[in-house]
């Protein structure tokens, strides 16, 4: 399994293609076929990228702007991307430019309500989400209208009934291809192993005609046998029982056996399909295992800095906060957890402000050191401490009056401090800054039963 940030960074750029614009239609079809297949965060995620898509001219981005949107995490967000990927609304497409990576995102749009009906992993697959009745439902509001038109004649003009052909002498045909409407070819199913020639040799020609096996796609077959957990020798079976007096094989009929075939020898329950995606577990599988630190690095890295300044406030944190934190991590490429301790750190020396000057000086200290985890941050925020509190006091003071401070007046969570450093007994804490202190580690502490 690979780990995720292997597969993607929040640093990560990326730029969304959609050759055709998705119609009202197509967001019904959506709503109402696919949302229940994919969840809302893949949904959501697709609205999205449909809405950057949208622009008049074609922006870059960061996938920090995802998380902000959509207020996740990047796990959730990539787990949503290949959501989309596996059912055919989208194809991602990656460069790698030495240390940088960037991503195009082409989406299409859904496949109409028939072609839906007519796939059996999407039709099946919507089946076992929403249940008979309402699946009889969808497809009874998509059906083709039956009002009584027997009294009325069709009399309509054809193309040649209204326009004849003029030659001038010039070529039509030249210039530039046409983009062709950008839409789903439906589910990517490649590579799934299945027998064909086991299937055909159970079948002679006085049984099942060469010409009537020909006629049904390979696909359908896969998708089929796949869907069903069926062998060639179960397809075989199936064939069989789909075979009409005709000696052919129409879609419908084998689809409809394919089925029967299930529920007689299988079950009588819908498959159920089950995403074999997996996220990257901890180090320490068992949550209650987890140090403290432990608990809080893994938040530190796993955290959006707009949702850790609100755990942090208690409330929606400044806008001048939020971008700076933005400008960190876009324009200065620092790592999320990076920033996460970095503010969180000014924070609480700070006395609950965040000054742009200091912060940056901080950041452009480790950016020079190449910190890159929040667990080296941390490290530097305890080596450094005293120097940072120099700074602080340096831009707080007058030149005149700067003068070196204990780096002890005031209490931080003690995650800063090292437990095998000999240090001297800090002085009585500040009842404010204790309360802050507490309070953001039982945060903390709260969240080590969400570590998996």
């Amino acid at each position: 399994m690979v780990a995720l940030y292997k597969e993607l960074q929040p640093v990560d750029s990326y730029k969304v293609q959609l050759s055709h614009p998705i119609s009202d239609y197509d967001r019904q079809l959506l709503t109402l076929f696919y949302q229940p297949l994919i969840g809302s965060s893949a949904m959501s995620l697709f609205m999205t990228l449909w809405a950057d898509a949208e622009q008049e001219n074609e922006r870059e981005y960061t996938h920090y702007h995802l998380m902000n949107l959509l207020s996740m995490s990047l796990d959730p967000i990539f787990e949503a991307r290949i959501s989309l990927e596996a059912i055919g609304l989208l194809r991602t497409y990656m460069k790698n430019d030495g240390d940088t990576r960037s991503f195009i995102y082409k989406l299409y749009s859904p496949l109409g309500a028939k072609e839906f009906f007519n796939d059996p992993l999407l039709s099946t697959f919507l089946f076992s989400k929403i249940g008979e009745q309402a699946y009889r439902n969808l497809r009874a509001r998509f059906a083709l209208s039956s009002s009584d038109d027997e009294n009325f004649k069709e009399v309509s003009r054809t193309f040649l009934d209204v326009y004849k052909p003029v030659t001038n002498g010039m070529n039509i045909d030249e210039g530039s291809e046409i983009v062709e409407r950008n839409q789903s070819e439906g589910v990517p199913f490649v590579n799934y192993d299945f027998d064909f020639n086991l299937l055909k040799s159970g079948l002679s020609e006085q049984m099942v005609p060469q010409a009537a096996l020909a006629s049904v796609s390979r696909e359908t077959i896969s998708k089929l046998a796949f869907l069903y957990s069926l062998s060639p020798l179960d397809m075989q079976k199936v064939i069989m029982m789909a075979l009409d007096e005709d000696l052919e094989i129409p879609d419908a009929r084998l689809r409809r056996a394919a089925a029967d075939y299930y529920k007689m020898s299988i079950s009588k329950e819908a498959p159920v399909l089950q995403k074999v995606y997996i996220k990257e577990q901890p180090e320490t599988n068992n949550p209650e295992n987890l140090s403290r630190e432990e608990a809080l690095l893994y938040y530190l890295e796993n955290t959006a800095p707009v949702d850790m300044l609100r755990d942090l406030n208690d409330k929606e944190p400044l806008s001048v906060d939020v971008q700076l934190a933005e400008r960190l991590i876009n324009t200065h490429d620092l790592p999320i957890g990076v920033v996460n301790v970095l503010l969180q750190y000014v924070h609480i020396r700070n006395d609950g402000k965040i000054t742009n000057n200091y912060v940056e000086r901080i950041a452009s200290h480790w950016m020079n050191k190449k910190v890159s985890t929040a667990k080296e941050a941390l490290e530097f925020s305890r080596k450094e401490h005293d120097k940072y509190m120099q700074w602080k006091n340096e831009g707080q003071k007058p030149a005149a009056n700067n003068r070196r401070g204990s780096g002890r007046e005031a209490m931080v969570p003690e995650w800063f401090f090292k437990k095998d450093e000999k240090k001297e007994h800090p002085k009585k804490m500040d009842p404010d800054v204790e309360e802050r202190r507490l309070r953001l580690l039982e945060k903390l502490n709260a969240r080590r039963t969400e570590v998996k």
